[in-house]
């Protein structure tokens, strides 16, 4: 898989892309957890997600934000690494003009930028959002959530403890024109010891379904 520099707001961000087979390959971002407490692009869960797109057809990006790995700049507490986020989207897109569908992806941290970054890209079609830490961060901005997803979470979690996220999927399942689904990871904690692949098989699940609906002519 090649490794990619491309230019984000505060300097070169290195990351990892995949190419899809198709040039209407539809496109993928999978944005990693906090980089304080060891969030890299190189995160299990990342990874794997990361496998799940590109086995798919997807032109897929993981990329380490700013201050991580070999990119540039320091932490900036989400806002910058929002900032990251789009230039990485934007990246992809140019290198995929004939993409057919646009995906977010992302696990704690990683959840928060994404859903913050698909309110502002109306052309994404769905999200995957792994143990999005509400009890921790805003997310009052999705008002409205602008596309369907996933929002999936363990139940053993004491980082993003499930009756935070109940709260954050209740209220996105009030909003009409889109549907959230959740799932919950039994036996899980926040980092998904012994559970990755039960957690990426339901993932990969949902895609394959959702991606059938779209193409079906719904799916939204």
């Amino acid at each position: 898989m090649p490794e990619v520099i491309f230019n984000g707001p505060e300097g070169r961000l290195e990351g990892r892309y995949q190419p899809g087979k198709e040039p209407n390959a539809p496109i993928a971002i999978v944005l990693h957890p906090h980089p304080q407490f060891g969030g890299t692009m190189n995160n299990q869960i990342v990874y794997n997600l990361f496998y799940m797109f590109a086995e798919r057809g997807f032109s897929v990006l993981r990329f380490n934000s700013r201050g991580v790995g070999r990119s540039q700049g320091v932490f900036d507490h989400g806002i910058g690494e929002l900032s990251d986020a789009a230039a990485a989207l934007d990246w992809l897109q140019i290198i995929n003009r004939e993409s057919r569908g646009c995906w977010i992806a992302g696990f704690s941290f990683g959840a928060w930028i994404g859903m913050q970054l698909l309110m502002r890209r109306p052309e994404v079609e769905g999200f995957i959002s792994v143990s999005p830490p509400e009890n921790l961060y805003d997310f009052s901005f999705l008002a409205p959530c602008p596309s369907s997803g996933l929002i999936i979470h363990g139940d053993k979690d004491r980082v993003a403890p499930p009756t935070s996220v109940q709260k954050l999927v209740d209220k996105l399942k009030t909003q009409k024109g889109i549907t959230i689904e959740q799932q919950i990871v039994e036996g899980a904690n926040h980092f998904y010891e012994g559970k990755i692949d039960e957690l990426t098989s339901a993932c990969a699940e949902y895609l394959d379904r959702r991606r059938q609906e779209i193409a079906d002519g719904g799916g939204r």
